[in-house]
């Protein structure tokens, strides 16, 4: 009885250190996913006074009336707006700035690829304070279009950062390739280089819609009196946190996963076709 013990003891030993990793990776993820799972809980609640900390009762009321809070969807499509237009214009010169780092050599090249990682490594408020600075000397109105501009230059380094890591990784013989067989430039940047560089301008443009929507420091010096939807929940914060926040955050929350399932799908399902 005792050695049955003893081996059931050591096989459950066993199991746990080979699949240690694995254990650590789950309850780090679940870590991560409670707060959305609180915002998601919340979201169906209805509290009896202006802040939604503590559980009252189930309802939904907040999901049928989104927009019931005043400046909440407002804020919420300027927010959008902005992430997306900052998202195109960083992608676009960050797609440039890496294919010009990559493939070509001119002086300053290294110097340039130092400052590229500044505003990434350098605190928000420092890079606040600076635009602010600029736009005030400038004598430029403070609201979309600095918010605009402010969001393009901070998003500009993830974006060349995700993008050079990619084309760095492409193998310039299938260029050639195209090239022998009487392929234009146009035709060769469009047909072979852009869809291999393609995953790393996807993920560089995701990054660069992520960080814009929820910036609030850089967005806060630089707003004036425009409010976005992060700047809508800080002041929400102080005068009460109304339940259709919570809806907002758990609807784009679903809405990622959702994201990103499908393209997880979509990459099997060509995986499949090549194989």
């Amino acid at each position: 009885m005792d050695t049955r013990r003893s081996r059931i003891s050591g096989t459950s030993v066993n199991w746990f250190r080979r699949n240690l990793v694995v254990i650590a990776g789950l309850l780090t993820l679940a870590y991560l996913l409670l707060p959305n799972v609180v915002v998601t809980v919340f979201s169906f609640n209805k509290p009896n006074g202006r802040f939604n900390y503590e559980w009252q009762q189930f309802s939904t009321d907040a999901w049928k009336d989104p927009c019931g809070v005043a400046g909440l969807c407002g804020s919420l499509s300027l927010s959008l707006q902005i992430a997306l237009w900052a998202t195109l214009g960083a992608t676009a010169l960050g797609t440039a700035i890496a294919f010009a780092l990559v493939r070509y050599r001119f002086r300053a090249r290294g110097a340039i690829n130092s400052l590229i990682f500044l505003p990434m490594a350098m605190p928000e408020v420092v890079m606040a304070a600076s635009l602010l600075t600029l736009f005030l000397n400038m004598g430029a109105q403070l609201g979309f279009w600095t918010i605009l501009i402010a969001h393009i230059m901070f998003c500009l380094s993830f974006v060349v950062t995700a993008v050079k890591a990619r084309v760095m990784s492409m193998d310039p013989k299938l260029e050639q390739a195209a090239q022998d067989l009487y392929a234009g430039p146009f035709q060769t940047f469009v047909r072979v280089t852009l869809p291999i560089a393609a995953p790393g301008i996807a993920a560089g443009a995701l990054l660069a819609f992520a960080l814009s929507f929820d910036d609030f420091i850089i967005t806060n010096f630089n707003a004036g009196s425009t409010v976005t939807f992060p700047m809508f929940v800080w002041g929400s914060a102080q005068r009460g946190t109304p339940v259709q926040i919570n809806v907002v955050g758990t609807a784009m929350f679903v809405i990622a996963v959702l994201f990103v399932l499908a393209s997880m799908a979509i990459g099997n399902r060509r995986n499949r076709r090549k194989a």
